[in-house]
């Protein structure tokens, strides 16, 4: 057999994936596993959203629709960015896609060369720095650094601005740690960006997931008419994780190219979803904030936890559904940590270094799960220790 095409052996799966088999293995002997690696909120789908998908599949409404994505959709997402990034993209500038990961490869496919330099927040969600190596550009992971509450420093970014520099990766709130950044810190960036002639692909698919902190999204600065790409979806905010559906904003001319990707890779989003994406959009807002509130009772309850185990200490996050202990002065390495915690516990969480090095010495928890089991994890894992 031939050997595969180079970038086959440069692109990676997630932890996530690795470590849910595991605790499937154990399952299957009989054993009890309290779940925490899958970062999918446990709630169903609200009730009026899935009326609308079954309404529109009796409707006939099933086949081929734009590869763009409908025209209905793309206007209830320009009223979206107006109310919550104060500017109206084009419908030109919208692009309807199945869930937010094809966003960053097609931006990625889209702007970034070979010998290119990507810059990501590391630890980080694992597919930024799984396409720059694919698309054999430049790796720049920059250090989120527990000391800055996780979130990226605009200094540490400008340390490694170089000709290279194509393209920066912003994800706030943040996947892994929870971190939300500051206005100043986006909006430094923003400048940085601006400055140095570099795109910015502006994760924000956790925007609407906060406690304390507020949303402030890069796209502002140049209303995603230049450089920055707006990357956000349904999967989390409305637990629409199966239903594959999210969308991009950016300059025309990359969103035009990025049309054509879709053409060629995936001809359309699924009809049906579309419009269903409409009623979450444009319907009540109410399962969403019942679902923070509870999102916040549970943060409440894990970070308590995790501070209660010996070697452990954990920040509170500020917004999306994950706590990120530190558990350096257990003396063992993530994966040895969250090994044992499984096999000795029966809990499965993830270790910090399946999202970049920078995560070595810590864990990440989804607590998208019960307060009472929430409790129940904290206990056996103390116990596990002891």
């Amino acid at each position: 057999m031939k050997k595969m095409a180079d970038g086959m052996y440069k692109i990676l799966g997630e932890g996530a994936f690795e470590y849910l088999a595991k605790a499937q293995a154990l399952e299957r002997e009989g054993k009890e596993v309290l779940h925490f690696e899958i970062g999918q909120p446990d709630f169903p789908t609200p009730d009026h959203i899935k009326k609308t998908a079954f309404e529109e599949i009796e409707n006939n409404f099933t086949g081929y629709v734009a590869a763009t994505g409908i025209l209905e959709l793309k206007q209830a997402i320009q009223d979206e960015i107006e109310q919550t990034r104060n500017f109206r993209p084009e419908i030109s500038q919208i692009l309807i896609l199945p869930g937010a990961k094809p966003g960053i490869f097609f931006t990625m496919l889209s702007l970034v060369n070979p010998g290119d330099e990507v810059i990501y927040p590391d630890p980080g969600f694992p597919t930024y720095g799984s396409v720059v190596r694919y698309l054999s550009a430049g790796d720049v992971p920059i250090a989120l650094k527990e000391e800055n509450e996780f979130r990226l420093n605009p200094s540490d970014i400008e340390d490694k601005i170089t000709s290279k520099t194509k393209l920066i990766i912003l994800n706030s709130p943040q996947n892994p740690t929870g971190s939300v950044m500051t206005k100043e810190e986006i909006n430094k960036i923003a400048e940085l960006a601006e400055e140095n002639d570099i795109f910015i692909l502006s994760d924000e698919i956790y925007s609407k997931m906060l406690y304390e902190a507020k949303f402030h999204s890069a796209a502002v600065r140049d209303e995603t008419k230049e450089r920055t790409v707006l990357l956000d979806g349904f999967s989390k905010s409305y637990s629409m994780t199966g239903w594959r559906l999210g969308y991009v904003v950016g300059p025309q001319p990359i969103i035009e190219k990025m049309g054509t990707l879709m053409i060629n890779a995936l001809s359309c989003t699924t009809s049906f979803v579309q419009k269903a994406g409409i009623t979450a959009l444009k319907g009540t807002q109410e399962p969403l904030h019942k679902m923070m509130n509870a999102f916040l009772e549970r943060r409440n309850a894990i970070v308590k936890g995790l501070n209660e185990i010996p070697d452990f200490s954990c920040l509170s996050p500020q917004g999306a559904f994950y706590a990120f202990p530190n558990i350096k002065k257990t003396g063992k390495s993530s994966r040895e940590i969250a090994d044992h915690i499984l096999y000795n516990a029966g809990v499965c969480c993830l270790p910090g270094s399946a999202f970049g090095n920078n995560g070595e010495g810590f864990l990440r928890f989804s607590y998208a799960t019960s307060v009472e089991t929430i409790n129940k994890a904290m206990e056996q894992i103390k116990e596990s220790f002891e």
